[in-house]
Parts: C-alpha cells; structure tokens; sequence
C-alpha cells in the first residue's frame, strides 16, 4: 500500500504547528534548581536562560568561595535539567512519545 503522501504532509504540518505553540509557551515557563539544601536556588526559562539567582546571607560571609562556586552550579544543573525533562514532557504529548531530534537540548529553539 502507498501512503496517502498529501495526508501525511498535512499531519506533519499539524504536528509542526503545535510544536511550535508548545516551543513558544515552553520559552515562557521558568523553572528553579537548588543545592546545598536550598542555600542556592537558580531559575532558568524554558530558551536555557538563567533568569535569577538567590543565596543565602550566611553562604556570602564565609571566605569559602569555591563551596559556593559549587554550589551554584549544582543548581543551574539541576534546573538545566528540570527544564530538559519538560520539554520531553511538552512535546512528547504532541508526538506521541516519539523523540524526535534536537528535543530537549539546548538550541532547540533556535
């Protein structure tokens, strides 16, 4: 049997439509990553930007520089990570769990 070609593209250009919605509410949600027991918190957005960093008052009077060098990027990991999964999450609702290259890493958004 040969697939109906003209289906097929109108489906991909559904799926492309709705990729492109989700991409553009990912770029709007922000989510936070934390260590050292929420001494250190960072949030980034769904574009792989950080968009804020809190530390605790006690962690900047310490002369230990390299724990809290650290510790910052334990958090940005974390929410680098976070933001990773739901991009998986978000489009993988539109492909029906089918992974598709560039979902989830950074640049996917151009």
């Amino acid at each position: 049997m040969i697939p109906d070609v003209s289906k097929l593209l109108r489906q991909f250009q559904k799926i492309q439509g709705e990729m492109k919605k989700v991409q553009e509410e990912l770029a709007k949600e922000e989510v936070n990553g934390s260590s050292g027991g929420g001494m250190v918190e960072v949030t980034i957005n769904g574009k792989f930007e950080v968009v804020d960093v809190r530390i605790e008052k006690k962690l900047l009077k310490g002369d230990d520089a390299e724990m809290l060098e650290d510790l910052i990027l334990a958090a940005v990991n974390s929410a680098m990570s976070k933001v990773q999964e739901l991009i998986k999450e978000r489009l993988g609702q539109i492909t029906g769990g089918l992974q598709l290259p560039g979902m989830g890493i950074p640049g996917l958004f151009g």
